[in-house]
């Protein structure tokens, strides 16, 4: 039972973090499909970021480091989608479906590049960086803590504050439900989508990093993040782009993807005899069946997707 919770909090801690991600974004105006590809650039830089510290670094320096450099990545990343949505006003799921193509072929090619510079005979596409990661780890009794639970904690109730108690917030989502009449106050609404992508990409690069870190010492960056990107888009949807709500609904699918980790822990599961297969599936097939039922009834920002011409009225 307690890895079941341990599981459960660091994947529902992934999950918050993109969703928010994709809920400032939309708030904004700008519908962000490429979060799967996002993560996978995020935690490429927080990676390499880990990999080439030198050893002996203070733990709290090798934290900040790492969040920095796949918070940077994932922004740089995403500017990809608001120079061609904001800009150019290109079709913002065409480009989020690019950035999740482009995003782990280019973090393949990247590692592969660096392994082979390093050493010939090296072409995979892996990092390792087992020592760098125990600093994000701290055990209380027999239960493991992640630093990133805690940080996740304090995004939810950030992100909460910051969109319903402060200006910033309030006008960002002015120009996700109304551009042209937050415009007309005096509002930027061009400067205000860039704000809104570019956070975003931060959470985003930075829930790709508690991903990757989650349980392993090293990671393939051929294996991307395997559709927690779109998970995170299903408790984003779930939550009704509310932090609160997406907090609960983390939760929720968190508890489901950790069954597929320790369900062999649990009697009454081994003896149903149920393939492993389906237990990492089910996550996905839950996001399918709650969308079926709460997509109709959600609440969506009025002018997500939709680009902004100033002239228009």
């Amino acid at each position: 039972m307690l890895l079941l919770i341990q599981y459960t909090l660091i994947f529902a801690s992934v999950l918050v973090l993109v969703a928010l991600g994709g809920c400032f974004s939309e708030h904004s105006g700008v519908i962000n499909i490429g979060l799967e590809g996002i993560m996978v650039m995020g935690a490429l830089g927080g990676a390499l970021m880990m990999k080439y510290l030198p050893a002996g670094t203070p733990a709290l320096v090798m934290i900040l480091l790492a969040i920095l450099a796949a918070v940077a990545v994932g922004m740089l990343f995403s500017l990809l989608l608001g120079v061609a949505a904001i800009r150019f006003s290109a079709d913002q799921t065409l480009v989020g479906t690019a950035l999740n193509l482009l995003g782990p072929a280019a973090a393949v090619v990247l590692v592969r590049a660096i392994n082979m510079a390093e050493s010939a005979d090296n072409v995979s596409s892996t990092v390792v960086y087992g020592q760098a990661k125990k600093a994000f780890l701290m055990n209380i009794g027999r239960f493991e803590f992640n630093w990133f639970m805690l940080i996740a904690l304090l995004v939810l109730i950030a992100s909460f504050i910051v969109l319903y108690k402060t200006r910033f917030g309030l006008r960002l989502m002015a120009c996700g439900e109304h551009p042209q009449a937050a415009d007309s106050v005096g509002i930027n609404v061009y400067k205000m989508r860039y704000a809104g992508v570019l956070i975003s990409g931060a959470l985003g690069g930075l829930g790709g990093l508690v991903y990757i870190t989650a349980g392993v010492s090293e990671w393939k960056f051929e294996n991307g993040v395997a559709g927690f990107g779109f998970l995170a888009l299903a408790v984003m949807i779930f939550g009704q782009w509310k932090p609160v709500n997406i907090g609960l609904a983390a939760l929720l699918f968190g508890l489901f993807r950790a069954l597929s980790n320790v369900y062999t822990g649990f009697p009454a599961l081994v003896a149903m005899k149920l393939p492993s297969s389906l237990y990492n599936m089910l996550p996905y097939i839950i996001s399918l069946v709650v969308l079926v039922f709460v997509s109709k009834k959600s609440r969506a920002p009025k002018a997500e997707g939709i680009p902004y011409d100033k002239g228009q009225r």
